[in-house]
């Protein structure tokens, strides 16, 4: 489907998935990972994609420009283990067609 975006996961075991997400049913990444059962459940999205844990952290390998990080993102990045300058939430990062060829790293389970 045309809606759909090329992405790649690294999963926290260190496996690469290259995956098809949706565009068309205003999804994050957390979801997507959820959808897609890259990580076990109950350790991504805790929070439900508020932006109040960091259990969907990531860490953003490719050159995608993403939404400019908001307040509430950036106090919960500030507050988490293993931040690193490329980290973001990712609920925070809503799948679009500009986020087509995104590759991301799941950060540590805390």
């Amino acid at each position: 489907m045309e809606q759909d975006i090329n992405i790649t996961i690294i999963d926290r075991e260190g496996v690469s998935h290259t995956i098809e997400a949706p565009t068309d049913m205003a999804m994050n990444l957390m979801e997507v990972v959820r959808s897609y059962e890259l990580a076990p459940e109950g350790t991504i999205g805790i929070c439900g994609g508020m932006a109040m844990c960091a259990s969907c952290q990531c860490y953003v390998l490719s050159d995608t420009e993403l939404p400019e990080m908001q307040a509430d993102e950036d106090a919960m990045l500030a507050e988490a283990f293993y931040v690193k300058e490329n980290s973001r939430l990712g609920c925070q990062i809503q799948m679009t067609p500009a986020m087509e060829g995104l590759k991301v790293a799941l950060a540590p389970e805390s």
